[in-house]
């Protein structure tokens, strides 16, 4: 059984993700991160899913178990659990989320004590670790060795100071209406009290969580709320947010949803005039358009390509040594603000952008047109590896010989396959994924 997926472990509480597996993985993760222990202390936040409070009490245990000492701190959006630990000074930090899933799900996701998320390496280790029974008792302390744990509720303040230390200095929200919505998520506290606080007019919407309602028909998988809302208040922008806010998905004040590679163009043209933008490079994945790498290469900006995959784009951009990319669904990586995408951290960003254009969002973030891409989810009952699928190179020869760009692969976290073309003939494109469609649903 394999535990790590592309975004830590991640599974349906109560199954995947029952107690006895996240206690040994608590256990085995306390083992890995005290070989290079210099505080003893690991840090543990979460979103508002109900079996939250199952997880992070298993989690707890496990590691007391190994003798960690354990710091609380309860719903935090995941870019502030990757700032608290290093800000804390803590070993490691370990957030409970499954993102943008439905409430049944969750998931845990592991940060360094640099507060940057675990490369393949790590991840591999720990996996180890769990499942070598005769380490995992002999690594239990008794007596005094035992580990504590302690809940601390004021660590949401440091957050926002410096969340909204990273917005210019010399602009202010003041004359903008924002309309934004917290998926009932992790942000519904602190997004709403930033974006006040530097003077906007904020029409909040889902920040009210129940346990049950994350992302249920709200956040940034579902942003067509907020552009009715923009519309009906008459609202400058919109903003959605998912359920652990390091997604972000922006809404014109015409209502129209702005497409994530039409955001990171924007972004990454907009870093370059104020020189902030390291290497004049920026890191997406093989998911985004080649009309934004057309855009950047008229602006002079060269456009490195990833996995699929924040992790993957965080690997490039420390390996090129850059400080902005990200992907097309709304994770957007601006290293010099965050180790990992801030949803809260993006949307200041947007918004000094849009100030400093004198523009209105629809003109200031539509600056480039899309070529037809078609992406197209199917469930699949068993990921059977594509080289071992007959047929399917037969059938893509074609397709790419009429200059349509393929992208097909398993979801990370659920029992998906994604199926992405691209091309300048969007009826080609649309005849060409009928045909993948059909080959799928008798190949799967």
């Amino acid at each position: 059984m394999k535990l790590f997926g592309t975004d830590g472990v991640r599974g349906k509480a109560g199954a995947f993700l029952d107690v006895f597996t996240v206690m040994k993985l608590a256990q085995a993760a306390g083992i890995h991160f005290r070989k290079h222990s210099t505080t003893n202390k690991i840090l543990v936040g979460k979103d508002t899913r109900r079996s939250g409070y199952m997880i992070e009490n298993a989690l707890v245990s496990g590691l007391t178990s190994v003798g960690y000492d354990v710091v609380q701190i309860g719903p935090m959006p995941t870019p502030a659990i990757a700032f608290l630990t290093e800000s804390m000074r803590c070993d490691a930090g370990i957030m409970i989320s499954a993102s943008h899933n439905p409430f049944e799900d969750n998931g845990i996701k592991f940060f360094d004590n640099h507060g940057n998320k675990l490369g393949v390496e790590d991840e591999e280790a720990i996996e180890k670790i769990f499942f070598d029974d005769e380490q995992l008792k002999e690594s239990q302390e008794t007596g005094k060795k035992i580990g504590s744990s302690k809940r601390i509720d004021d660590v949401i303040g440091r957050y926002i100071v410096i969340i909204k230390s990273m917005f210019p200095k010399d602009l202010t929200l003041k004359s903008l209406r924002i309309v934004l919505d917290c998926a009932n998520g992790a942000a519904y506290k602190v997004a709403p009290t930033i974006l006040e606080e530097l003077g906007a007019d904020v029409i909040t919407i889902n920040n009210k969580p129940n346990g049950f309602n994350i992302n249920d028909n709200c956040g940034a998988m579902h942003p067509e709320n907020v552009a009715k809302m923009v519309k009906e208040y008459r609202a400058d922008i919109g903003l959605a947010l998912d359920g652990d806010a390091d997604r972000l998905v922006v809404v014109d004040e015409k209502g129209e949803i702005v497409d994530g590679d039409k955001l990171l163009g924007a972004i990454a043209v907009y870093l370059k005039g104020e020189k902030l933008l390291k290497g004049d490079s920026i890191v997406a994945t093989v998911m985004s358009n080649k009309a934004l790498e057309d855009y950047l290469q008229n602006h002079k900006i060269k456009l490195l390509r990833s996995n699929v995959g924040d992790k993957y784009v965080l690997e490039q951009l420390k390996e090129n040594s850059l400080n902005f990319g990200g992907e097309q669904s709304g994770h957007i990586i601006y290293t010099d603000a965050a180790k990992t995408g801030d949803g809260v951290a993006s949307a200041l960003l947007v918004l000094a952008m849009i100030l400093r254009s004198k523009k209105k969002a629809s003109e200031a973030l539509n600056c480039f047109e899309l070529y037809p891409q078609i992406l197209h989810n199917m469930k699949v009952n068993e990921k059977v590896p594509l080289e071992k699928i007959a047929g399917l190179e037969e059938l893509l020869k074609p397709i790419r010989e009429k200059g349509i760009r393929d992208l097909i692969r398993y979801s990370g976290t659920e029992n998906k396959i994604r199926l992405l073309l691209e091309g300048k003939n969007s009826k080609e494109v649309d005849k060409s994924m009928d045909l993948l469609i059909e080959f799928f649903k008798k190949a799967l």
